[in-house]
């Protein structure tokens, strides 16, 4: 009857152990936005469980900052980028500094370039040259690391190549760096591992989000949320992406789903990227 037990003991342990296996990667927690919008300690708990220990902060959903860290505290979850707002960038880097810091982030993060309509222009671009490099020099002072997002408007047709080309021309490469969203680099009609090879060591995050097949192309930054399936079973090409990413210099990877259906998609993705 002990070796029973002991069997059992033992079975019951390794469950446990399974079900606490650290994620090969971390997750945007706005992923889970309407699940933390009712229940912030519970959701953070579910994110914990799924075995997530490095997240992508947005928002801290009615907590304080320090309130909101010591949830993230209490669940092993370490923040390791946050967004910030241009306009922030813009007027008000001390706050962003003071946010991050409060998080324990090192990252900040822009995803949204102002501009007027679908169009982007060199006036949108040029301006964001300014206002980024400016505030990337100084949170990099502050040891923070700044990241622009990539929405798929910046790969609108530029002279001879895209906006994106000018902006990764006119960026100050110690001080602004990019997160590549694979989504939104497939949605304009681009291959992220071609962009990758491109540009190596100038995307340091990913965000990882993978695409219904047959979903049309788009250039203005707008897509239906529910195209977003789980990793491995869209067009996007997760396995080639994965391949070339840290040879390119991506640090972090992140989940990201903005479908409804994130809390059951979500794992079978973190299924897909330890089967790799």
């Amino acid at each position: 009857m002990k070796n029973v037990y002991l069997l059992t003991f033992l079975l019951l342990g390794n469950l446990a152990t399974l079900a606490q296996k650290a994620a090969p990667v971390g997750i945007q927690l706005y992923s889970f936005r309407d699940q933390f919008a009712k229940d912030v300690p519970g959701t953070m708990a579910k994110v914990k469980q799924m075995g997530f220990r490095e997240a992508e902060i947005a928002g801290t959903y009615g907590l304080s900052l320090s309130d909101f860290r010591t949830l993230l505290d209490k669940n092993n979850i370490k923040a390791i980028s946050t967004g910030a707002s241009y306009e922030d960038l813009d007027s008000n880097v001390p706050k962003i500094i003071a946010e991050a810091k409060a998080l324990g982030a090192k990252y900040v993060v822009c995803a949204w370039i102002p501009h007027a309509g679908d169009a982007f222009t060199i006036y949108d671009a040029d301006r964001a040259v300014d206002v980024f490099n400016t505030a990337g020099k100084l949170l990099a002072d502050n040891d923070l690391t700044f990241c622009y997002h990539t929405h798929g408007y910046e790969f609108q047709t530029y002279k001879d190549g895209t906006f994106f080309d000018y902006l990764a021309e006119n960026f100050d490469p110690k001080s602004v760096h990019f997160e590549m969203d694979v989504f939104w680099v497939k949605m304009p009609g681009y291959d992220p591992v071609a962009l990758l090879q491109k540009y190596p060591k100038r995307f340091a995050l990913m965000h990882l989000k993978d695409r219904k097949p047959g979903t049309p192309d788009s250039q203005n930054g707008r897509a239906d949320v529910e195209s977003n399936v789980t990793l491995g079973k869209g067009d996007v090409g997760i396995t080639a992406i994965m391949k070339q990413a840290k040879k390119s210099g991506v640090k972090h990877f992140f989940i990201e789903d903005e479908s409804s259906r994130s809390m059951e998609q979500v794992p079978q993705s973190l299924d897909f990227l330890r089967s790799l």
